[in-house]
């Protein structure tokens, strides 16, 4: 079929103030062409009586030297017009002159997507899709362009430096005729036109396109789990929002609690996100700069982490015309105490996710979020840990990535102290990939021990090797799993062994046995464990000694207090909530799991707070069925 051509004239027969000039595929015929209109050809033979032109692989004709403005030598380049097709069959051309003129490709062969420009390199295309980035560079200016099939950068030179098309912005809907070049392994196109495309039509198509690409993928879950299916339910909606985003463009700023189940939950993602930004991204160098993975070290958003995050976004914004990102919150970020850091990004129109399964507070936070898991939610609590969560999550991004990270639910749950009925299933899981229970007992230990070290670092490497996700050396995971596991051991068994001569006790009118340890005068500090690891581990050795009875730990230090509790019913923050309200000046604040937490006051107010907080624990009541299972057989 031969193409459409645009009118030289308007409704009044005056002539337009641009010509549009089309360029062939190499595989079109002469059925492509249409008299009176111009066309890109290339010089194949010089002769006395004119030049040829080739128009595409199949198109040639003559340029009579009557009608031949210019020299011309084989190869060269002009626009030419054609004059005449001839009964025989042969092309008559006249040299075209245009002062203003657009190009527009020509022939199915160039229409493409992004995803099949690996085999039109070196050819001339037209893509249709909208802008997602724009960047300028010392040389030319770079617009990313997506459409359906993938992101790929776009060049247009103006002048060094110079920004070519300043009238596209980003969003804008545009068609693109260059040709496809790869550079340095990567796939590139060389603008020849850029215009703003207002086809509603071709809009709308692609939007429902990009919707249709975003679905998330539906693969069995691990293990059949009744309580988990309402979550499940919320994870493909996010699956859905993270897919979305990375084929719009949108960087991916992941936030996680530097702890095994923050990195359980933040790696196996970082690493299916990968894979799918790879696979939109035709620059694979791309990745690094669309998904970024971060610790957080406090159990909420820091406005020291808002700050920096929302300073290296702005950044990035202003030098590599990015859009700003999703911020996307993991075992991490359902409390109140986040609110300031939100309230300051939503400033900005920044979309932010969470997963998370310490006790929220939805009223406070979720007007500044977009989406919000919690098993809390669902009347559920933290046996569904962040970890279990996001592998399930990282599978509906990426299925293929389920032989790597099926053993890590089972050191979520380990690392979180989780009771799911499920979790000799999920060990039963780990144990046919290779690691029984010990070997995940010591992942868990190996990821606490390397996150206390890492502080603000993400340690990727490291912590890829020590989880087995991503790692392509066995033994070298294993080897780095029993040293940093060992270590971390040695340093808990030195704590104990200068906290436990100073940890005093009591019996509780409920009969729990309460335990108290200063861990800032009775501890070693600035090393592993930290105060709260440190707590955790007088807790699991009054536990042992217990064999079952119930047991509350309290460590604590001149502003702040670390609670662990196993066999009683304790509501971590509803007590939080109450010592708030009856304590006005002593500036509490805090929360965590029901049963695992922490609170801050102000010093000068320790001794009432604590002695108020015990007195709350004293009238808990004692339940069997939430004695520890810290201890296996």
């Amino acid at each position: 079929m031969p193409p459409t051509y645009a009118d030289s004239s308007d409704a009044d027969g005056s002539s337009t103030s641009s010509t549009v000039v089309y360029d062939l595929a190499p595989d079109c015929t002469v059925d492509a062409v249409e008299v009176d209109a111009n066309y890109h050809a290339t010089v194949n033979g010089v002769v006395p009586y004119g030049v040829f032109v080739d128009l595409s692989d199949h198109v040639s004709g003559l340029v009579h030297e009557s009608v031949l403005d210019g020299d011309y030598d084989v190869g060269d380049s002009f626009i030419v017009h054609l004059d005449e097709v001839r009964e025989n069959g042969d092309l008559s051309f006249s040299e075209a002159s245009p002062a203003d003129y657009t190009t527009e490709a020509v022939g199915p062969e160039n229409d493409a997507t992004v995803d099949e420009l690996d085999d039109k390199v070196g050819n001339a295309v037209r893509l249709t899709g909208t802008v997602v980035q724009i960047r300028q560079t010392a040389g030319p200016t770079v617009f990313h362009l997506r459409d359906a099939g993938g992101i790929v950068p776009c060049a247009a030179f103006e002048e060094a430096g110079v920004r070519a098309y300043p009238d596209v912005e980003i969003d804008d809907l545009v068609t693109v005729v260059g040709e496809v070049e790869s550079r340095n392994g990567s796939l590139q196109v060389e603008v020849e036109s850029l215009d703003t495309d207002t086809d509603e039509a071709a809009a709308t198509d692609l939007d429902a396109a990009l919707e249709e690409a975003a679905q998330p993928a539906t693969p069995d879950p691990l293990v059949e789990w009744e309580a988990f299916e309402p979550v499940r339910e919320d994870l493909e909606s996010v699956a859905a929002t993270l897919k979305r985003a990375v084929l719009d463009g949108r960087p991916i700023r992941m936030r996680h609690h530097a702890d095994g189940d923050g990195m359980c939950a933040a790696v196996p993602l970082q690493y299916a996100l990968a894979r799918y930004v790879q696979s939109v991204h035709v620059d694979p160098g791309e990745t690094r700069h669309h998904l970024r993975r971060l610790p957080s070290k406090a159990p909420f958003y820091e406005m020291e982490d808002v700050t920096r995050d929302l300073n290296y976004a702005l950044e990035d914004q202003e030098r590599h015309g990015q859009k700003l990102p999703l911020l996307l919150m993991l075992d991490n970020g359902s409390t109140e105490e986040d609110t300031p850091a939100y309230r300051t990004l939503s400033e900005y129109d920044m979309p932010i996710v969470v997963l998370d399964h310490h006790h929220p507070d939805p009223e406070a936070v979720e007007p500044y979020l977009d989406e919000h898991v919690n098993p809390y939610l669902h009347d559920e609590d933290y046996r569904i840990t962040t970890g279990m969560m996001c592998v399930e999550l990282a599978r509906m991004i990426d299925p293929d990535v389920t032989e790597e990270v099926r053993h890590v639910p089972a050191v979520a749950g380990l690392c979180d102290r989780s009771r799911a009925e499920v979790m000799d299933e999920y060990i039963a899981l780990a144990d046919e990939a290779g690691y029984d229970e010990d070997d995940l007992e010591d992942i868990g230990e190996a990821l606490d021990y390397a996150a206390f070290w890492l502080r603000y670092n993400d340690g990727s490497g490291l912590v890829d090797d020590v989880l087995n996700v991503d790692c392509d050396d066995d033994q070298r995971h294993r080897d780095i799993v029993e040293f940093l596991a060992s270590h971390a051991e040695r340093d808990r068994d030195r704590q104990l062994d200068v906290t436990l001569p100073h940890t005093e006790s009591e019996e509780l009118a409920n009969g729990a046995n309460l335990y108290r340890v200063d861990v800032e005068n009775h501890a070693h500090r600035f090393t592993y464990p930290a105060p709260g690891k440190t707590t955790g581990a007088v807790h699991d050795h009054k536990v042992r000694e217990h064999d079952g009875d119930p047991v509350i730990t309290i460590g604590f230090g001149p502003d702040f207090a670390v609670l662990r509790s196993d066999g009683v019913r304790l509501d971590i923050p509803e007590m939080v909530t109450q010592l708030t309200d009856e304590h006005p000046g002593a500036g509490v604040s805090g929360g965590g799991h029901l049963v695992v937490g922490s609170i801050k006051f102000v010093s000068g107010k320790r001794e009432q707070v604590l002695d108020a907080l015990v007195e709350k624990m004293a009238e808990a009541d004692i339940d069997e069925d939430l004695r520890s299972t810290l201890l296996r057989d």
